[in-house]
């Protein structure tokens, strides 16, 4: 009768291996160290995103420079686009990647043209949804420059893309932004605004507590929508669970390297 109390886990155990599986693959081929050593919880607030915008262009400019930054391309020949100039770009150019991969020492190169990544006008009155599309864009371009495929292959690039978003520090606004309640105004309501997620929100919420794990974040729930915050709290304890009781010698070490960067 005890059991009939006991909490059921967030995620089925086939989810659960292929979201820690994909965070240890962003780990392994996107520059772990820095993960580790610079990157941040990015939550929605003045704070993170400082800088008044007064149109539409402005503001892509703005957050994309601010996105771009946190998630440690600012060295990336990579610059925001109109709909209509991405419409008319090319194929994506090769960069020359070298070590390390992100922050500012970052080794890259390229051609004269930079890759080209665009926006959804629709989105600037959804900034946290432009923000994770903005993460996104940019985890597709590295996982294609970086030219390594997620667990699953080719089939499962888009869910990879939202995890290493999540990866890069956005995990708030991707978990924020994946399902949008239309409310009591349906002239409120925009469909077109919305980011096109490809993890459903237990599953974004874990990834993000998967971070917040490893960097020793424990209000990592702050920001994020409240029906969310028991979701995270639910993730938290069934990551604990896992890792506490794993065999995994490359969790295991992922774990033991995260905790021995920690403070204190």
């Amino acid at each position: 009768m005890l059991s009939l109390f006991k909490s059921s886990p967030l995620l089925s155990e086939e989810e659960t291996q292929w979201l820690i599986d994909t965070f240890v693959w962003a780990f392994e081929h996107f520059d772990g160290e820095y993960f580790l050593s610079q990157s941040k919880i990015i939550t929605p607030t003045v704070e993170c995103f400082p800088e008044p915008v007064s149109s539409i262009e402005e503001m892509a400019s703005v957050v994309f420079a601010r996105v771009k930054s946190y998630a440690g391309l600012q060295n990336w020949p990579i610059q925001v686009v109109s709909p209509a100039q991405m419409s008319a770009a090319g194929a994506m150019p090769k960069l020359q990647l070298g070590t390390p991969l992100r922050g500012e020492n970052a080794q890259v190169a390229g051609p004269a043209d930079a890759v080209k990544v665009s926006f959804n006008p629709n989105q600037i009155n959804q900034p946290q949804d432009l923000v994770a599309s903005f993460a996104g864009a940019l985890a597709r371009v590295l996982i294609y420059q970086r030219g390594v495929l997620p667990p699953g292959g080719e089939a499962q690039i888009d869910a990879a893309c939202d995890v290493l978003a999540s990866f890069f520090g956005f995990g708030v606004m991707v978990s924020n932004t994946v399902y949008h309640f239309r409310g009591g105004c349906g002239s409120c309501y925009n469909p077109y605004a919305n980011r096109q997620a490809a993890l459903t929100e237990q599953q974004s919420v874990f990834v993000h507590a998967l971070v917040c794990y490893f960097k020793g974040k424990k209000h990592g729930h702050k920001h994020l929508k409240s029906h969310l915050v028991g979701q995270f709290k639910k993730a938290t304890k069934q990551i604990r669970s896992l890792i506490n009781n794993s065999e995994r010698g490359d969790l295991l070490a992922l774990q033991e390297h995260a905790h021995a960067r920690l403070p204190g």
